[in-house]
């Protein structure tokens, strides 16, 4: 029964029109990217499409994950079109190196590409050092370019000296193939082309008409992507951070913790995915006992101030992206940091005075009031305090009319000494 039913889906997808598998790539280049890219060549694979089509818009991204994608273009089994559009998009830094891997590199007009120059962050490198780095990646750039076709300098040009092309410059170059306006414009531009795979054989393309298959991200690829973020994972961080504190003051509350664990763990989790320094969360650790302190002690604001600074800092350390948009910006620093300071400072001064706050309410209220004796208390006798007589016990005899001091109470009766 079941070669009969595998011999039935086989048939099935012989007999299916062959389809354009589509993408499409509007973030930076992460880890989830690549998880992306890789399931839309997988599944143009396994159901023999004509092409995978990526459109695609970015900053650049991380070298690791994007090596990681350059790679798997390389190997599929499809051609690949890497399409950069709509107009207004780019193809930057990786960007560009994923463009050039591409079988079929294409534009749309008011778009852009280049900016490939290396970038390291966060480590003070020598010269030396600096040259391999830029070596390598030109050295990347040069096998791609050459085995696709390309105009090797243009390339090399990217990323040595960081050059970015319009898409008439990168045309005009023989950076890419084609300028289309859409989809339908690009597929009539390539159709019938002659094109050399990168194992060094060659295929036509035959794609004018076919049926798009749009693949989009899963719920788990949108909602990792979104805490990919460096902004996002920050806030998240913080507000877990926020929670928790609340939930150790309250215990028993549940929803402050369940929420805070919940923050926390996404945020270390796409924290983990990104090039994190975790020396900086010790920045922001020191930016909350700051905060504790000054809610204990009266620094009219120096100590609130100072863990303000530490955990704007820590914030703006906290990931060392290679390009701005992986790093978390200054606006979502001090939009976080400064009012987190004020709600921090504010609620640890609550719990602290009502820590310190003697009780003024029922029988425990009265011990440490002053009263007046109405008769004389040896030992026993009337007083007045808090407004009401009570009976009263004293260790040592009290005068009619001495003002006396309640040491304790004994359900209705009140133990008192001189207030002397």
């Amino acid at each position: 029964m079941r070669r009969l039913f595998a011999a039935v889906l086989m048939l099935a997808a012989t007999a299916a029109p062959a389809a354009i598998v589509r993408i499409r790539v509007d973030d930076m280049i992460h880890p989830i990217s690549d998880e992306f890219i890789s399931r839309a060549i997988d599944e143009a694979a396994a159901a023999h499409a004509d092409a995978v089509l990526i459109e695609m818009s970015t900053p650049g991204g991380l070298d690791d994950s994007m090596r990681s994608i350059i790679q798997k273009i390389m190997q599929s089994p499809v051609p690949v079109i890497v399409y950069v559009t709509p107009s207004g998009a780019r193809a930057a830094s990786a960007g560009f190196f994923i463009l050039e891997s591409a079988d079929v590199a294409a534009m749309s007009p008011g778009t852009n590409t280049g900016a490939a120059h290396p970038v390291i962050l966060g480590e003070k490198l020598d010269d030396v050092m600096k040259m391999k780095l830029q070596n390598d990646a030109a050295a990347f750039i040069r096998s791609i370019a050459k085995q696709r076709g390309r105009n090797v300098a243009a390339a090399e040009a990217a990323v040595r000296e960081a050059k970015s092309y319009t898409e008439t410059e990168a045309l005009s170059l023989k950076l890419i193939e084609v300028i289309a306006a859409d989809v339908p414009s690009l597929l009539r531009a390539i159709d019938g082309r002659t094109i050399k795979r990168f194992n060094g054989t060659t295929t036509t393309l035959h794609v004018r008409g076919e049926q798009l298959r749009t693949i989009d991200m899963t719920v788990r690829q949108r909602l990792l992507s979104w805490i990919m973020n460096p902004n996002v994972a920050f806030i998240l961080f913080s507000l877990g951070m926020l929670a928790l504190w609340a939930e150790f003051n309250h215990p028993g509350a549940f929803v402050p913790g369940v929420v805070g664990l919940i923050s926390i763990v996404m945020a270390v989790f796409a924290l983990n995915l990104l090039p994190t320094r975790y020396s900086a969360f010790v920045l922001i650790l020191v930016a909350f006992a700051l905060f504790a302190l000054e809610a204990k002690f009266t620094s009219h604001g120096v100590l609130g101030i100072g863990g303000a600074i530490c955990m704007v800092i820590g914030a703006l350390l906290l990931v060392d992206g290679p390009i701005p948009e992986m790093r978390v910006n200054v606006i979502t620093a001090l939009a976080v940091s400064i009012p987190f300071a004020i709600i921090a400072v504010f609620l640890m001064s609550l719990v602290l005075r009502a820590r310190k706050a003697r009780i003024s309410t029922g029988s425990e209220g009265m011990i440490g009031e002053f009263g007046v004796a109405r008769t004389p208390v040896a030992p026993d006798g009337k007083v007045f305090v808090h407004g009401e007589i009570w009976n009263a016990t004293a260790g040592v005899p009290i005068n009619e009319g001495a003002r006396v001091r309640v040491r304790a109470v004994d359900g209705l009766r009140v133990v008192v000494e001189p207030a002397e």
